[in-house]
């Protein structure tokens, strides 16, 4: 393997001419820090330009090139009217080019009077006059050689503009080493796909390229299955003490229902895995409510009836405690002692739970990353549970396993059902099994949707059933992608109905706030105190309350439809009807529009991932950037759909003749393990 090769393509933009302090925002914004971040930072469209030399009303529209002179200065009347440069064609045609919001000493740098100028930009009318708003590119004839009919559009943020994007795209692009090639030569050949370094260039240069980013896409996928399968073959390489559970603390568990048919399924499914000599890695898909606590107790007990221990990990503190107080009540009774231990547990009780650890007295931990420090030491650790798995990687799920005598077992769940796609793109490394049943007597979460023009009718319909002993959700929504805004629009929210129903009665929680304090708030609302709880998404994933039957969404459209569907489960857990009300906005798009259709219609999770999937992207589905895990840069839903099953054929192949990748393909795809920065894989090579 020959990681250097790849060195140019890892190094700082700041190398890279004309990059300084001022473009560095803007660039970080955009996540674009190397040359490899901008070698991925692919073209989202092309700029047709048509060149001509009289203006012309029937051009109107298009964004033409032209030679013009500029002839006068109009400065506005105020600080916020437009500077207009008049100018003219060969030919005599006049018109305006406007900037808003702009020092008049830029404009009359560019255009000095009298001197020709090219300009390109959109032309419109105005009235019967013809402008310019913002031209994109305005130089002397001279320096107008490299001006292009075709260009490329890039994602851009404040402070760059689309001609200096590409410059620095075309510098990166300049590094890009030849690479050997990892595809398979028949996979290669039957698609007639170029080599990677040809694709890349390519992608950027036409908007033609079909084939080309379809290479790159096959990439970046065929990466992560082959990051996936390594990381599994050598999990299967370790060793882990076998578990066989033999029901005498399973039995003593009393529960006022039946488990379902998915429930016993699934445990079966892990028995059988925790009964062998290499650790389980086994993904556990329920919907809310679907029972997966209960799968977690009864593969917990089996450890500990095996006289080991067993961990449960949860990613906030409030669910940590929660975990422990719902495991608590099912424990009543039988012979276990559980303990929680958070990053807030301090002094004589930190100490008391790590000496019961050590000296195996205490049988199950429940809690946050806090359970795994080092300071931590088991007896005998024999599975993990780790729920809401997707926010941890799989460098995350290695590290943990090296906490065990040898290495525990490992159960990871997740609420959010996950379409076969992504299961197999992120999760590839488990085996999966999926709660597709509801336990008897769960009733299903009745969903309006609503203007919100009628948001007076709506906070009526709260005072009512809150007069009824009921408690309430309102989540505030998505505003411009921003944490900030989030937060003032939720604030906002809760001082309006604070001052309708009174201060003691509405909670607010936010995404700024420190744990503790979130936790109190929560504790609050939880405990009944509060009679609604205004929030951002951070609920989206956390407390129950059983007394909590009614869930508003302000801004549902905002929201996508898996977020949409977990912050529904946030109610429906009691015995009470409960509603769920989706505040919409008018001008609704038309995916908006299927998006609130089919939540009104359906409560079914996996059928609802499947076509959050299709609408938004799996970038969009996982929400923001995985612990530990890229996420994809190329690939679409589309290229998952199409790609993924040939590219984890095409791994396999490989790792089941060269395990060790040490074959001249093998070496060229441990480059391209590096080039997409499968973390984890890299590690695992290395060291082996």
């Amino acid at each position: 393997m020959r990681p250097e090769l790849l060195n140019p393509l890892f190094a700082e933009i700041s190398a890279l001419k004309g990059v300084g302090n001022a473009l560095s925002k803007p660039l970080d914004r955009l996540g674009l820090s190397r040359m490899v971040d901008l070698a991925f930072h692919l073209p989202t469209g092309w700029v047709e330009r048509k060149r001509v030399t009289a203006l012309d009303h029937n051009d109107v529209g298009q964004i033409v090139i032209v030679t013009l002179t500029p002839v006068e200065y109009r400065a506005g009347g105020s600080m916020r009217a437009p500077f207009r440069v008049v100018a003219q064609d060969a030919h005599g045609n006049s018109v305006n080019l406007v900037w808003f919001g702009k020092n008049a000493g830029w404009p009359k740098k560019l255009l000095p009077l009298n001197e020709p100028r090219i300009v390109s930009g959109k032309l419109e009318a105005w009235g019967d006059q013809l402008q310019i708003v913002h031209p994109d590119h305005v130089s002397s004839p001279e320096e107008a050689g490299d001006l292009k009919l075709r260009e490329a559009v890039y994602p851009l943020s404040e402070g760059i503009t689309g001609a200096r994007m590409r410059d620095l795209v075309a510098q990166a692009l300049e590094r890009a080493p030849e690479l050997p090639e990892w595809i398979e030569a028949s996979v290669l050949g039957s698609h007639g796909w170029k080599g990677w370094r040809d694709a890349l260039m390519t992608v950027h240069a036409t908007p033609d390229a079909g084939q080309a980013r379809r290479r790159l896409a096959y990439d970046e996928i065929f990466s992560g299955q082959l990051a996936l399968m390594l990381v599994r073959a050598a999990s299967r390489k370790r060793r882990a003490d076998p578990i066989h559970p033999t029901g005498r603390l399973r039995e003593q568990v009393k529960l006022p229902f039946d488990p379902t048919g998915a429930q016993r399924r699934s445990l079966a499914e892990i028995d059988g895995d925790i009964a062998q000599g290499s650790p389980m890695l086994r993904l556990l898909q329920g919907d809310v409510g679907a029972g997966k606590t209960w799968v977690a107790l009864m593969a917990l007990l089996g450890a500990v009836e095996s006289g080991m221990q067993g961990a449960m990990l949860a990613p906030t503190e409030i669910l940590a405690r929660q975990h422990y107080e719902t495991l608590r009540r099912m424990l009543s009774g039988v012979p276990v002692n559980i303990a929680v231990l958070t990053g807030r547990d301090k002094g004589k009780a930190r100490e008391a739970t790590l000496m019961g650890l050590a000296d195996g007295s205490i049988d199950i931990l429940v809690g946050t990353h806090a359970i795994f420090q080092e300071a931590v030491t088991y007896h005998h650790l024999g599975l993990v549970v780790i729920d809401e798995q997707h926010r941890f990687g799989v460098v995350q799920r290695m590290m943990l396993a090296a906490k065990g005598r040898l290495n525990p077992h490992m159960l990871v769940m997740t609420a959010t059902p996950i379409p076969r796609t992504l299961t197999l793109t992120y999760y590839g490394d488990m085996e999966v099994s999926r709660l597709d049943e509801m336990p008897p007597g769960r009733q299903p979460v009745k969903t309006l949707v609503m203007s919100a023009d009628r948001l007076d009718e709506v906070i009526d319909a709260l005072g009512r059933h809150m007069a009824g002993g009921g408690q309430a959700y309102w989540v505030c929504p998505l505003v411009e992608e921003s944490e900030v805004s989030d937060q003032a629009a939720a604030e906002a929210r809760a001082e309006a109905l604070r001052m309708r129903f009174g201060a003691d009665r509405v909670a607010l929680v936010h995404g700024r706030m420190k744990g503790p304090e979130k936790d109190a708030v929560m504790g609050r609302f939880a405990s009944g105190q509060a009679s609604v709880l205004v929030a951002t998404t951070v609920i989206e994933v956390g407390v129950d309350v059983p007394n909590a039957s009614l869930m508003i969404i302000e801004g549902a459209d905002r929201f996508g439809l898996a977020q949409l569907h977990q912050l529904r489960g946030r109610v429906g857990r009691g015995d009470k009807a409960s509603t769920c009300l989706l505040l919409r906005g008018n001008g609704l798009s038309e995916t908006a529009r299927a998006r609130l259709a089919l939540m009104r219609e359906s409560n079914d999770g996996f059928r609802i991932a499947e076509e959050d999937l299709r609408l938004r992207g799996a970038g969009d589905y996982l929400g923001t950037r995985q612990s530990g895990e890229q996420s994809f840069r190329i690939a679409g839903p589309e290229d998952l759909a199409d790609l993924i099953d040939m590219a984890r054929d095409d791994a396999r192949l490989l790792v089941d003749r060269d395990g060790g990748l040490a074959s001249e393909r093998g070496q060229a795809a441990r480059l391209c393990l590096y080039l997409f920065e499968r973390d984890a894989a890299v590690a695992l090579l290395r060291a082996g």
